[in-house]
């Protein structure tokens, strides 16, 4: 679904809410809806189960919980504004882009 910049936090050692968070970003609201559609529908296939998802209307910023990965699917202005990779990895060096 072209979401970009593309974000995997490593939450093991810091929290137990999951094992790992992604941040990506979609280029607007219904790009955001879009993208967070598309990865729910692809989640629940694979895992037959489903899964919680908040902010799906409003299209700004959408948590998807799959358990022990969280996924946040935001707008750029939303994302800058929140900078999740920033709280959640401190020195920056757990964030990884995936390849």
């Amino acid at each position: 679904m072209k979401a970009e910049d593309s974000v995997v936090i490593d939450l093991t050692e810091k929290s137990s809410i999951g094992d790992y968070m992604v941040v990506t970003t979609g280029r607007s609201q219904r790009h955001v809806s879009a993208v967070a559609d598309h990865l729910v529908k692809d989640i629940e296939d694979a895992s037959n189960s489903r899964v919680r998802v908040e902010g799906m209307r409003q299209g700004d910023w959408v948590l998807i919980d799959a358990g022990d990965v969280i996924v946040h699917v935001f707008r750029p202005e939303v994302r800058a504004f929140y900078n999740l990779e920033k709280m959640w990895s401190a020195t920056g060096k757990d964030a990884r882009r995936p390849a």
